[in-house]
């Protein structure tokens, strides 16, 4: 069983899939480490060189072969729900918890790490929080059809939901806590 982490940048998927990982002594991997790490360069390198196409074919891959693994928590890219099979291979790995976050708090996370700027691009001309609108309209669907828990981030602290998170898990998986 896997426990995949979906929604937008900024939203705590990291985080939170870390604190949880921990509380379940599961593994814990962010998709975006794992596709750095095979292609030996940041995936904003990867869309300046190769294109998003070639990003998202890459993701496809490695969250493929993620969601193959036993008791791991997974924190997948924002886009990573692009695909229809990506998605149906969340749900069918385990729970799929999608992160909401409102658009200010996103802006103001995305804007206070410097680390995003370097690893990550941008997806749009406009700036950040026109971005951030722009992409969660086109995405917010596609987040709906993958999610099985919805967490609402806002005014918590990341302890808060990654608690939140696991009150939300189905029996068999906390069970054994």
């Amino acid at each position: 069983m896997v426990i995949t982490f979906i929604g937008y940048r900024g939203c705590g998927k990291s985080t939170v899939a870390a604190l949880l990982s921990s509380r379940l002594g599961w593994a814990c991997v962010d998709a975006d480490d794992a596709i750095e790490s095979r292609a030996g360069c940041s995936i904003s390198e990867i869309f300046a060189e190769r294109g998003e196409p070639v990003f998202r074919e890459l993701e496809r891959t490695v969250i493929a072969e993620l969601l193959g693994r036993e008791r791991l928590v997974l924190a997948a890219g924002g886009g990573a729900i692009l695909a229809e099979a990506t998605r149906a291979a969340m749900r069918s790995a385990g729970p799929v918890v999608w992160l909401q976050a409102p658009v200010e708090d996103l802006s103001r996370r995305i804007s206070g790490d410097g680390s995003t700027a370097l690893r990550r691009p941008q997806l749009t001309d406009a700036g950040v929080t026109a971005e951030i609108e722009s992409v969660l309209t086109a995405r917010e669907p596609l987040y709906r059809d993958a999610a099985t828990i919805v967490i609402d981030t806002a005014g918590r602290t990341v302890e808060d939901v990654a608690a939140a998170v696991y009150d939300a898990l189905p029996d068999e998986v906390t069970k054994d806590q």
